[in-house]
């Protein structure tokens, strides 16, 4: 799992990468932005469809590992931690179709250290 950091416009997004090349980056996730909104949706058990997306490379300034920081856990850890779902497996399978946590395997949250 990375957050990848995006200029012109400014974003960040959330997710798996699915292929990188020297054209750009594709990946599976969602923007930064709708992480709490996801995992309301996921612990709900609405069904959703994690976006597959491409960037280009002159718009990618960084892409960073999903860590935790000292004592702030990682995204997926935040993730599982609400869930109880890991979130790469979720979006492993962008392509198909839409996810219900009754399609998703349920795995004890676990340290990503």
């Amino acid at each position: 799992m990375v957050v990848v950091t995006l200029g012109n416009p400014r974003d960040k997004f959330w997710g798996r990468i699915l292929a990188l090349a020297p054209e750009g980056l594709s990946m599976s996730g969602i923007e930064l932005a709708s992480f709490e909104d996801l995992v309301v949706m996921v612990k709900d058990g609405e069904s959703f469809t994690p976006a597959v997306v491409f960037f280009p490379m002159h718009r990618i300034e960084r892409v960073e590992l999903d860590l935790p920081d000292g004592s702030l856990p990682s995204l997926s850890q935040r993730f599982s931690a609400k869930t109880g779902l890991d979130p790469a497996e979720l979006l492993s399978s962008a392509g198909a179709g839409p996810k219900t946590v009754r399609q998703a395997t349920v795995h004890p949250a676990r340290d990503r250290a």
